[in-house]
């Protein structure tokens, strides 16, 4: 696999088959992912890996909590405005996501199925939560996280499993505190669900979309 196919073939995956990763290859995965750059080379980032029973707890406890109404509390905070044409291309992939699978804007029942599996994590088998100390620089440590995370995405992608990051899994802090004993001077960033792609799912076949380079690039000479 080129670099080229690498990026452009990697995306969201949004159904894993419950197949166990085998701990030799998130290994190698989270081996290659450290050689991602990061500001001043100091690589704020720390991992915590939840596989098997763990992983069945949070997502199962996560699951009630979403039923229950329990509002999340992210320690990263949510974006709540967006500029306009931001927010165009979020509710535009919302619209491609309803339409892959065949629900209608006003089937409640079919949308709530999606946000489900989407808070059971697709049944992914491997959930990694990205850390940083803190006392860090958060700005900086931010721009190193998402450096981390795409290098790690990449990695699995040419091994053959899938990704999706997800903010959803990091909404409940106090859950995955308890779980995986993430100490209080540790600030949860964010999560990447890792696992093997159902290839037969919609979601993880519909046509994805990107903005020409026009809309975001200015040349200046």
């Amino acid at each position: 696999m080129t670099l080229e196919e690498a990026i452009r073939g990697r995306r969201s995956i949004r159904k894993f088959r419950r197949d166990p990763i085998p701990e030799e290859v998130l290994r190698e995965i989270l081996d290659q992912a450290r050689w991602a750059p990061s500001w001043g080379n100091t690589q704020p980032w720390e991992f915590v890996v939840l596989t098997g029973n763990a992983l069945d707890e949070f997502r199962t406890t996560k699951h009630r909590k979403m039923v229950a109404g329990e509002a999340f509390s992210p320690e990263i905070p949510m974006p709540e405005v967006w500029p306009e044409h931001l927010n165009k291309r979020y509710k535009e992939n919302g619209k491609i996501v309803l339409t892959a699978m065949g629900i209608a804007r006003e089937d409640k029942e079919g949308r709530m199925r999606l946000y489900e599996n989407m808070f059971l994590l697709f049944d992914a088998p491997c959930l990694v939560v990205a850390c940083i100390d803190a006392k860090s620089l958060v700005e900086y440590a931010m721009l190193d996280i998402g450096l981390v995370l795409q290098t790690l995405c990449l990695s699995a992608h040419d091994k053959g499993i899938g990704s999706c990051i997800m903010a959803v899994s990091v909404g409940y802090p106090a859950l995955l505190r308890k779980i995986a004993a993430i100490p209080d001077d540790r600030r949860i960033v964010m999560g990447v669900v890792l696992g093997y792609p159902d290839p037969d799912y919609p979601l993880n076949r519909f046509q994805r979309v990107r903005a020409d380079i026009s809309e975001f690039v200015r040349w200046v000479s």
